[in-house]
């Protein structure tokens, strides 16, 4: 019997594996195709191309998946047609948040997105309710067990970095959006290995996470066209600004 239960953990550990994995692969597919639908399939020439390219082989993504998805991008092959879109509302606690998705059904989409904010207490707002508390940077994950922190500091820094972090086991390196590429290659040239890579929306204030219990439900319960949620931290504090008249996974 002990045999036996070992072999059901085992292959309740390998489905739950297979489809983050898969769920992992279908946002990479989105956001190549989207990259390349809009700036055309040449990495070189198109920097949000080659950020979800990067982000795909970092995953292990095959090299078939990826030219797949660029050529459904450009219109080689054809594809489902995605719309990029963001969302701008409150969460749990009146956390400020922005959700960033790609969709081939909006209408869709912002119903199960407005569904689950108000089971959570939360709810859209309106455009620029939120949107104006947070700058869009590029952001670099390091593994921080490996490089001497001063050493990476000067690197990126002289790069062309705006700031740069220590957090827990990893260093966040943060660029200007359309620098971070720069950067990368800086890193790179020293021999620096590159987690992950994005170009995301990040708060401008920090404050206490206390308040954004329930926005874990939310990031977790979401379906793979949300591509990411963006809390903004100070308005865990319980203050979050008022909408203004006008308003991410």
């Amino acid at each position: 019997m002990a045999g036996h239960s070992k072999w059901k953990q085992i292959k309740h550990y390998k489905a739950a594996t297979d489809a983050k994995r898969g769920a992992q692969f279908t946002k990479l597919i989105r956001e190549i195709t989207m990259a390349a639908k809009l700036s055309g399939g040449d990495p070189d020439h198109n920097p949000r191309l080659r950020t979800a390219i990067d982000a795909a082989k970092a995953k292990s993504m095959p090299k078939e998946n990826i030219e797949r998805a660029i050529k459904k991008g450009t219109g080689e092959l054809e594809g489902v047609h995605y719309t990029e879109v963001t969302y701008e509302g409150y969460g749990p606690g009146g956390v400020a948040i922005l959700i960033s998705a790609l969709s081939d059904n909006p209408t869709r989409t912002v119903a199960e997105i407005r569904h689950r904010l108000t089971r959570l207490g939360g709810n859209l707002g309106p455009p620029n309710s939120v949107s104006y508390l947070f700058d869009r940077k590029g952001q670099i994950y390091i593994d921080g067990t490996k490089y001497e922190e001063d050493s990476v500091l000067e690197i990126a820094l002289d790069g062309g970095a705006e700031d740069f972090k220590a957090e827990d086991n990893q260093y966040v390196v943060t660029t200007d959006p359309h620098g971070l590429h720069t950067v990368e290659d800086a890193l790179k040239k020293a021999r620096i290995e590159i987690v992950e890579s994005e170009v995301t929306f990040i708060p401008r204030a920090r404050g206490s996470r206390r308040r954004a219990e329930g926005l874990g439900q939310f990031r977790h319960g979401r379906r793979a066209n949300v591509q990411c949620v963006m809390p903004h931290p100070s308005s865990y504090w319980g203050s979050t600004p008022a909408p203004r008249s006008q308003a991410t996974e």
